[in-house]
């Protein structure tokens, strides 16, 4: 076993936040052993699938343009 997983095991996991998909989804990161995590519908960390990363690419590709259009929409009625 390496070190890194060994400190895990004893210690627990040092995840750092690695991405934030949305304002409630983001993607976490273990500092030792670079396990990956992310949020799911409920709200709890499970792990970061192959699959479950497609989901959150497509959701962030989604949420960013929302908020594209909302900040265009309020500049635009603003001018107004």
């Amino acid at each position: 076993m390496k070190p890194t997983k060994l400190y895990c095991e004893i210690f627990g996991h040092n995840y750092k936040m690695t991405k934030k998909v949305t304002n409630h989804v983001k993607e976490y990161t273990c500092k030792c052993c670079k396990k990956q995590l992310t949020t799911s519908s409920t709200g709890r960390l499970i792990e970061l699938t192959e699959k479950r990363q497609e989901i959150n690419s497509a959701l962030e590709r989604i949420y960013n343009s929302r908020t594209l259009r909302l900040q265009q929409k309020l500049v635009s009625s603003s001018i107004y």
